[in-house]
């Protein structure tokens, strides 16, 4: 069935989308000039068996963390190893505690609740947590649960298509807050959409960062270089293999294209500068450095700064792709590796842990979302279909520990 749609998706268009979901097949429509297709794999539970299929380099075990946590998104770690995570749906935060040090979390309590609370930074015995228009922060007591929320902010940009606000700590303190965009490709009146916040922790000081960001979900900082790079997500709606989701280097001032421009210049159909021609706008946006594949929707990213990983893992970061519903074939449902070479360069994106995906990719058993290191070195992943947090680790153990033992 092909549906012409001038606009936003219409109701019968919506209805046709479920039903072919349903039957785990894809619709092709037609926006803007554009034949695309629209397909979510079915769901199906995270049984043990479908998570030892699951694909990691030699020596990398994948296990559950903590399993039954709802929607678990956005996840930071304190330094005595207890785990925060965000639950926007019933807008919840949870302490996780792996109290037996096992790699399996033994203690699960709720800290907080209010609206959309989602994103997660903690810092100096602190948590900062954002939802929609709000920005709070909150002691962290000695058994882990939260003091008073003390609302820093309540009139960050509205919702909107991407109301899901993220929070990072840079090396000098700074505070980032990413705000996604409202729509898919507009002109937004909020000059605060789109855009990479930067605050002081006392919520003075707020000033747009970077622009240009459609959603810069997952952001940090280069371990030795400092730089700040984030994936960005691309447009939907161009067909299967556009927009491609854009690895930036990102840097003070700068403007990354969105909505005028993407890639390495190209123009959508959709709104024009007021003030220049789509090609001047591209002339100044900076391009990305890497692309990876369209509509893998990049959420969690986390740098390796701990010891357990092999050396050659050591400054790399590792990207949760939360998976596609605007193309035929599914991209995403995996964990990537960006490779950075010894000058803080990206060189490449390879496949870190992949396999959620089954059936013939009619369906899946995870959707990767949040991201972080533990303080063991291990990687946790949170999967906010099922709710599962995975624990990704090296042979149980560090790489240099082992050498010892071995030798002894």
């Amino acid at each position: 069935m092909k549906i012409l749609l001038p606009g936003c998706l219409t109701v019968a268009a919506l209805l046709s989308v479920a039903s072919a979901q349903a039957q785990n097949d894809y619709e092709k429509t037609v926006k803007d000039g554009f034949a695309v297709n629209v397909f979510k794999p079915g769901k199906v539970e995270a049984t043990d068996a479908y998570i030892a299929q699951l694909k990691a380099p030699a020596g990398f075990t994948v296990t559950k963390f903590a399993e039954k946590t709802g929607n678990p998104r956005m996840l930071a770690v304190a330094p005595n190893g207890d785990v925060y995570v965000s639950d926007r749906t019933k807008g919840t935060v949870m302490v996780l505690r792996d109290t037996n040090k096992d790699g399996k979390s033994d203690v699960m309590k709720e800290v907080a609740k209010r609206p959309d609370l989602h994103g997660l930074a903690l810092k100096d015995g602190k948590l900062y947590i954002s939802a929609i228009r709000e920005l709070f922060v909150a002691d962290i007591k000695a058994d882990g649960t939260l003091g008073e929320l003390k609302t820093l902010y309540k009139d960050l940009p509205d919702a909107g298509q991407h109301p899901n606000r993220t929070l990072n700590f840079a090396p000098d303190g700074k505070l980032y807050l990413s705000v996604g965009s409202t729509c898919n490709a507009c002109d937004e009146r909020n000059k605060e959409q789109a855009t990479l916040l930067v605050v002081n922790t006392d919520g003075s000081g707020r000033r747009v960062f970077a622009k240009g960001l459609r959603n810069t979900i997952g952001f940090g900082w280069h371990p030795s270089t400092k730089a700040l790079w984030g994936f960005d997500h691309g447009i939907d709606w161009l067909g299967d293999e556009d927009q491609r989701e854009e690895l930036n280097e990102i840097k003070e001032g700068a403007d990354y294209g969105w909505p005028y421009v993407y890639a390495d210049g190209k123009i959508p159909p959709h709104p024009q500068p007021a003030d220049m021609t789509p090609e001047q706008y591209a002339a100044k946006s900076v391009k990305p450095v890497q692309l990876y594949a369209a509509h893998a929707a990049p959420l969690g990213m986390v740098f390796n700064e701990g010891q357990q990983f092999p050396k050659e893992y050591q400054n790399d970061a590792f990207v949760t792709m939360h998976g596609s519903w605007n193309r035929a074939q599914p991209s995403g449902y995996r964990i990537v590796r960006v490779k950075y070479d010894a000058q803080g360069k990206a060189t490449g994106i390879e496949d870190f842990v992949t396999g959620w995906l089954v059936n013939n990719n009619k369906e899946q058993f995870g959707r990767v979302c949040g991201i972080a290191q533990h303080t063991d070195g291990s990687l946790l992943i949170t999967d906010d279909s099922n709710g599962v947090i995975y624990r990704v680790a090296y042979a149980g153990g560090k790489p240099a520990e082992k050498a010892k033992a071995k030798k002894g």
